[in-house]
C-alpha cells in the first residue's frame, strides 16, 4: 500500500455533506457503484443529489480517457440542491479516471487508488510518463493507493471465478470500502444482489463476498491519516414516505398519474435516444395502470402513432431528445392544426444535430417555443429538478386535455439521469381532470371546432355514432371543419389557436428567494435551480441585496412577470446554452435581462454564479453577465496533462 498525505491538516469534526466521485473504466460498474451507495445513503436519512457522468461512446478502448465514466453524489445532514462544485474523495479505478478528474479535486481531498491498476501499458493509455502514484505529483491530496484488483480476486477465490470474472467484483470491493467510510448499512444491497442474480447465486455470493472484504479491510486495517469513518446525521424532513427517484422515472410516474388524473389510458409512442430513452423503459414496466408503449421505427412514426392514439381518444405521449425532437417537428404542427392533447417531452442534450449526447444543455428553448413551420404555438414546460418532474408531467397532462394541445416538457440530461430523494405524494391531494368526449351533436350540424370558453374544441371519439367529421393538417374552416383557404377563415384560425394557449391559465411568478424590488434578481429555469438557490443563498448571508426568480411555465409566460421584473435594478439570467430564455424576456417585457451562459456540456458551479452575482456589488458598472469560461476542473480535456 503507498500513500501521500496532504499537508493541510484533516477536519476532526464531521462535516454537514461530503461529495465523493466514483471514476473508473466504462466496464468498471462506475454508474451501478454509484447508484447503490445512493440508495444507501437514502436509507440512512441524508439529502443528496447525484451527477452520473458518461461517455458518449458505446464502448470507447479499456484504459483510455475517452473511456472514463464518473458518478458523483453530494450528501449531507443538511438540504442538497447539487451534485457539488469539487469531490472530496475521488475513487479513481485506474490512471485514466485519475486524470481526467484529478483537476475536480479539492486540495487536501482524498484519492483511493487501485495499484492493481496503475501498470506500464494503462499508465501510457493516461498519457502519463511517470506513475502519479510514486512521484510526489499529487502531494497537495491525500492519497490511499492499495491493490484492490488483488484484495477482490482474494475475496471470491472460494467461488472459483476466473481472473477476468473475479475483477467484476472490484466495484463491489470498492462500494464496500465507501459504505465503512461513510457508516452505510450493507444489508440494503445484499439483498439487491440476491435479486439481481438470482439466478446466478453464485455470482451473487461473490459480489457479497466482495462488497463484504472491501467493508472488513476498512473496519480491520490499521491505516494512518487519510482514511477514516465519517457520519453524517439524517436531514431533518417531513414524515412521510421517502424513495430516491431519477428524473426520468419521476416523468414516467407523473405521466401515469396525469392520465390517470384524466381517466384516460395513455399510449407513449417512443424511439431510443440519449437520454429519453429511460423515459420508454420505465413506462414499459407500467401497463397495469393502463400504459400502452410503442418503440416506433423511428421518431416520426413515434409521435404519429401517440397522435393517432389522442385522435382515438387516449392521451398520446412521445419523448425524445433534441436531434429526435427535429424529426418530430412536422407531426407537432399537425397535432397543433388538429387541437388534439398530446405530451411531448424533450430531455435536452448538447447540440447541434448529434453534439454531445450525454451531456447536459439547455439549448432547445428556441425549438420548443418556436421551432415549427407556421404560427404553430404551444404551451412549454420547464422541470426544476428530478421531483419537480413529477409535477410538471401532470401539469403538461392537465393542460393538454383541458385546452385540446399539444404541451412540451422540458428536461435535460441532467435531470433524466440524476437522483434525489423524493416524498411520495398523497394521491388525493390531486383535483382530477376528467376528459370530456362529445357524444352528441353540438349543434343542428356537428361543428368539431366549436370553442369552448378556454379555446378548445370538443374532443370526438371516433366511430361515435352521428358524429363523423373530417380533422387534419390543412386548414380547417371556422366551427365546421370543412377545408378552407381563405384569407380571413385561415386569420380567424391562426388567432384562435394562438388566443387559446396564451389563454393556458398560469400560475403567478413568486420571488422563491429573497425579496420583490431588490438589486439584483437571478432568473432561472429547469435544472438550474439548485445551483443558483444555493449561489443566492450564500450570497444573501454575505449581505447582498439580491433574489431568485425561477420559472416554470416558459410559454405561456406567467402574466405577471414582467411587471415583477421591472421591480428589480438588474436581471441576471444563467442558462446553459447561448442566452435563450433572455432573448423571450427581452422580447416579451422589454426588461434589460442579461445572459450568463455556459455550453461546456456540463451544469453551472455555485462558485461561477456567487462570482457573477458579485460582479453587480463591487462598484464597476456594466460587467454583469457574459460567458462562464469553459471550466477544466469540471469537464477535464482528455488531452490535458
Amino acid at each position: 500500500m503507498a500513500s501521500q498525505v496532504a499537508d493541510a491538516p484533516a477536519e476532526n469534526t464531521s462535516p454537514e455533506a461530503v461529495v465523493v466521485r466514483f471514476a473508473g473504466d466504462s466496464g468498471d460498474g462506475m454508474q451501478l457503484t454509484g447508484g447503490q451507495f445512493t440508495l444507501s445513503t437514502a436509507l440512512a436519512g441524508n439529502d443528496l443529489a447525484t451527477f452520473p457522468d458518461f461517455p458518449a461512446e458505446i464502448r470507447a478502448p479499456q484504459g483510455t480517457l475517452f473511456g472514463v465514466s464518473a458518478f458523483q453524489i453530494n450528501f449531507g445532514s443538511r438540504e442538497i440542491n447539487t451534485a457539488g462544485d469539487a469531490p472530496d474523495v475521488l475513487v479513481a479505478m485506474n490512471p485514466a479516471a485519475l486524470k481526467v478528474n484529478i483537476a475536480a479535486l479539492k486540495p487536501g481531498g482524498l484519492i483511493i487508488a487501485d495499484t492493481g491498476a496503475f501498470t506500464k501499458r494503462n499508465l501510457d493509455k493516461a498519457k502519463y510518463d511517470t506513475n502519479p502514484l510514486e512521484d510526489g505529483s499529487l502531494a497537495k491530496y491525500d492519497v490511499l493507493a492499495f491493490d484492490i484488483s488483488e484484495k477482490t480476486i482474494e475475496a471470491v477465490k472460494p467461488f472459483s471465478l476466473g481472473n477476468k470474472d473475479a475483477l467484476r467484483s472490484k466495484n463491489m470491493w470498492t462500494l464496500g470500502l465507501a459504505l465503512w467510510m461513510f457508516d452505510r448499512p450493507r444489508d440494503p444491497i445484499h439483498d439487491w444482489l440476491k435479486a439481481k442474480f438470482k439466478s446466478k447465486p453464485d455470482i451473487a455470493d461473490a459480489n457479497i463476498a466482495a462488497l463484504d472484504a472491501g467493508h472488513a479491510y476498512g473496519e480491520t486495517a490499521e491505516l494512518a491519516g487519510p482514511l477514516a469513518q465519517v457520519h453524517l446525521d439524517p436531514v431533518p424532513s417531513e414524515a412521510g414516505l421517502y424513495r430516491t427517484i431519477t428524473g426520468a422515472e419521476s416523468v414516467s410516474l407523473g405521466l401515469v398519474a396525469g392520465a390517470q388524473l384524466a381517466e384516460l389510458p395513455m399510449f407513449f409512442g417512443g424511439y431510443p435516444i440519449t437520454p429519453a430513452s429511460a423515459i420508454l423503459h420505465h413506462l414499459a414496466r407500467l401497463k397495469e395502470y393502463g400504459v400502452t408503449t410503442f418503440q416506433a421505427e423511428d421518431e416520426i412514426a413515434a409521435i404519429c402513432a401517440a397522435i393517432g392514439a389522442s385522435y382515438a381518444g387516449q392521451l398520446g405521449v412521445t419523448s425524445s431528445s433534441g436531434p429526435g425532437i427535429a424529426l418530430k417537428t412536422e407531426a407537432m404542427g399537425l397535432a397543433i392544426m388538429t387541437e388534439l392533447p398530446l405530451v411531448i417531452v424533450n430531455s435536452q442534450r448538447g447540440g447541434p444535430s448529434t453534439g454531445l449526447p450525454t451531456k447536459t444543455e439547455q439549448s432547445d428553448l428556441y425549438q420548443a417555443v418556436y421551432g415549427r413551420n407556421g404560427d404553430a404555438p404551444m404551451p412549454v414546460i420547464a422541470a426544476r429538478s428530478p421531483g419537480d418532474a413529477f409535477e410538471c408531467a401532470i401539469e403538461a397532462c392537465r393542460i393538454a386535455v383541458e385546452y385540446m394541445t399539444p404541451v412540451m416538457l422540458l428536461t435535460d440530461g441532467y435531470i433524466a439521469n440524476a437522483a434525489e430523494p423524493w416524498k411520495v405524494p398523497d394521491p388525493a391531494s390531486y383535483t382530477p381532470f376528467p376528459a370530456k368526449f362529445l357524444e352528441e351533436k353540438n349543434a343542428e350540424e356537428l361543428l368539431p371546432y366549436k370553442r369552448d370558453a378556454k379555446g378548445a374544441r370538443p374532443w370526438i371519439k371516433p366511430g361515435t355514432p352521428g358524429l363523423m367529421h373530417r380533422i387534419g393538417g390543412i386548414e380547417k374552416a371556422v366551427d365546421t371543419g370543412h377545408i378552407d383557404y381563405a384569407p380571413d377563415n385561415h386569420q380567424a384560425m391562426t388567432d384562435a389557436r394562438r388566443d387559446k394557449v396564451l389563454g393556458v391559465a398560469v400560475p403567478d411568478q413568486e420571488v422563491d428567494l429573497g425579496e420583490a424590488g431588490s438589486k439584483l434578481a437571478v432568473v432561472g429555469w429547469g435544472s438550474t435551480y439548485g445551483p443558483i438557490h444555493q449561489a443566492v443563498v450564500r450570497s444573501r448571508r454575505k449581505g447582498l441585496d439580491v433574489s431568485q426568480i425561477h420559472v416554470r411555465h416558459i410559454w405561456p409566460l406567467p402574466a405577471n412577470l414582467g411587471e415583477l421584473l421591472h421591480g428589480f435594478d438588474h436581471v441576471l439570467v444563467p442558462e446553459m446554452n447561448t442566452g435563450q430564455f433572455k432573448t423571450v424576456l427581452r422580447d416579451q417585457f422589454l426588461v434589460d435581462a442579461q445572459p450568463l451562459t455556459k455550453t461546456s456540456g456540463q451544469p453551472f458551479q455555485i462558485a461561477e454564479l456567487e462570482e457573477a452575482i458579485a460582479k453587480y456589488f463591487d462598484g464597476v458598472d456594466g460587467n454583469g453577465g457574459g460567458q462562464v469560461p469553459a471550466n477544466d476542473q469540471q469537464l477535464p480535456s482528455t488531452e490535458a496533462d
